[in-house]
């Protein structure tokens, strides 16, 4: 009977687990949310130059991510002619290392075609 008792309870225990871990996780990804939102704030304060505003917020991004389980890995190509790297952020196409471009007429500018290839 004592083990009848046993089994029966063990459902209740298990969502009572599993609601308690639940509960800590959302807590969790508030405190990060909010974590992020007040250093985002902090970035854009006015007391870091451009380089190092940017910095911050991409930081700040990267922390937020982790919280949630994301792995964020950008994509680095190199342009034909080796003088660019291209950074594309996660979920997007990866560059074609610039054979969608063109050369302005007098030579001074590469000119990136839209994705339908018009001019």
């Amino acid at each position: 009977m004592r083990r009848h008792r046993l089994l029966a309870a063990f459902p209740v225990l298990a969502f009572a687990l599993f609601a308690s871990a639940a509960a800590q996780a959302q807590a969790d990804l508030s405190q990060a949310q909010q974590t992020y939102e007040d250093t985002l704030a902090s970035c854009n304060s006015g007391v870091y130059p451009t380089p190092e505003r940017n910095a911050c917020v991409r930081d700040a991004g990267a922390a937020l991510d982790r919280a949630r389980g994301v792995q964020a890995t950008d994509t680095e190509v190199q342009s034909n002619d080796e003088r660019a790297t291209i950074v594309t952020p996660v979920g997007t196409p990866a560059p074609t290392g610039g054979d969608d471009t063109v050369t302005s007429r007098d030579g001074r500018a590469i000119i990136v075609l839209p994705a339908d290839g018009q001019r």
